[in-house]
């Protein structure tokens, strides 16, 4: 069976349609995107990064193959079809192994592409564009290894989908997204007001180096399999903003895909564009938005907003409250390993980033024991429902569809259908329900 998503290159990159990815392992995230595709009829994808999820757990204490019961699991609760779910690993490669020299790195992060195929993620973007403790950190890593590299892995994961072929003869075979100027995921660590747009000329030289790689390792079926590559067009998220994509500026490079008809583009921190613009970048053919900091912004919002009404209801009581919000600044400030590369100035200018910079640095402590309890405590004390006036002031729009019956009035829910509120600017922008 051909891959979904091979459609977006053989029947619709002329067409004004694309899709979104769910970059996240958030579970009121993936709750509410699975929601979302239940209720618009449209395919969904999810897609982890391989610090959130590895072989040795990442910062969620999941392997690939937890996080796919997981969202199976997610899937049976709210009773979508795993035919709607698209499961895609993001930044495959060398990524979180950068300490150790090439031989390590790439062992390690061939076991991390062989877990995610055996798994059954069928979407894999195979990121080599960072250097590890044996490259010189004083000259940029050239196509020719970055290819060279995504090739050895590309080749790991044929392997493994054959292996996989034993199990579940029905498997579809993984498609692949390739790339050398590759945002850092999680954010740009450098002020970004000057950014580059990748060049005509630099994506042509890069896409004929992967070619190469491949077909020297024996892996032109892998090749035959790209369905895209990552480019930086010109968008960015920054502390309190983004840099906003500008068709015109990018008008050189969104021409050069035309030439490759097996093609399209991949957008990386495509985060907090408004509709307007994600859809302009549909039309040029960034055929797939990836976002992720928005969604779990938008989630972060809605718990804020949840323990602000919290503490109105209980201020002049005995009852136990979640503090959710101290307790998220206190665990932050106590251990900066997840934002100490990302946020700079005074201590007050830090711990105000820290709860509200667009970069979400937060989300990185939500799987933390002592922050699930407080939300836990949260929901438990708003769990009767929220007095209509407190939700009007601090959740208008949920409010509204809560008078109108098209919402419950409960914690789980609304805070869902904030991220939902984010989410439909991206369905908005690529009409994925149109993919058949």
């Amino acid at each position: 069976m051909e891959h979904p998503l091979k459609k977006l290159v053989t029947k619709y990159k002329n067409d004004n349609i694309g899709i979104y990815s769910c970059c996240s392992a958030n579970e009121l995230v993936i709750e509410a995107a699975l929601e979302r595709a239940k209720e618009t009829n449209s395919i969904v994808l999810i897609e982890s990064t391989a610090n959130q999820v590895n072989q040795y757990g990442g910062y969620t204490n999941m392997t690939p193959k937890d996080f796919m019961e997981f969202v199976t699991k997610k899937a049976s609760e709210i009773n979508i079809d795993m035919q709607q779910i698209i499961l895609g690993g993001d930044h495959l490669g060398p990524l979180t192994f950068t300490s150790d020299n090439e031989e390590i790195a790439m062992q390690k992060a061939s076991e991390l592409i062989r877990q995610y195929v055996l798994a059954g993620f069928t979407k894999i973007h195979i990121d080599t564009s960072m250097k590890v403790a044996s490259d010189d950190p004083n000259i940029r890593l050239s196509d020719e290894i970055i290819a060279n590299r995504a090739a050895i892995l590309a080749s790991v994961a044929q392997n493994s989908y054959k292996e996989r072929l034993k199990t579940v003869p029905d498997a579809i075979e993984p498609i692949y997204i390739i790339g050398s100027e590759v945002p850092i995921p999680g954010g740009s660590l450098q002020n970004n007001n000057d950014m580059q747009i990748t060049k005509a000329d630099d994506l042509d030289h890069t896409i004929k180096a992967f070619e190469k790689a491949f077909i020297d390792h024996g892996v032109k079926d892998a090749y035959d399999n790209v369905i895209g590559i990552v480019v930086q067009p010109g968008v960015e998220e920054k502390d309190d903003g983004c840099v906003e994509y500008d068709r015109n500026k990018a008008k050189e490079l969104m021409a050069a895909i035309d030439k490759y008809d097996n093609l399209i583009y991949e957008g990386h921190s495509t985060d907090y564009q408004t509709k307007i613009k994600l859809k302009e970048l549909v039309e040029d053919k960034v055929k797939i938005l990836k976002v992720g900091p928005a969604l779990t912004f938008a989630m972060r919002e809605g718990l804020f907003s949840l323990a602000y009404i919290e503490k109105e209801l209980y201020k002049n009581t005995n009852k136990q409250t979640s503090d959710l919000i101290e307790k998220l600044e206190k665990r932050m400030l106590s251990d900066d390993k997840y934002w100490h590369k990302h946020y700079f100035g005074s201590i007050d200018e830090i711990a105000f980033k820290c709860k509200y910079s667009f970069s979400d640095r937060i989300r990185y402590y939500m799987v933390d024991k002592q922050i699930q309890d407080a939300i836990n405590i949260l929901f438990d004390n708003l769990k009767d429902g929220i007095p209509l006036n407190l939700l009007s002031q601090f959740m208008p729009i949920q409010y509204t569809k809560v008078r109108e019956k098209t919402l419950a009035n409960t914690p789980n829910a609304l805070v869902k259908d904030r991220i939902k509120n984010c989410i439909d600017e991206y369905l908005y922008a690529t009409q994925q329900h149109l993919i058949k």
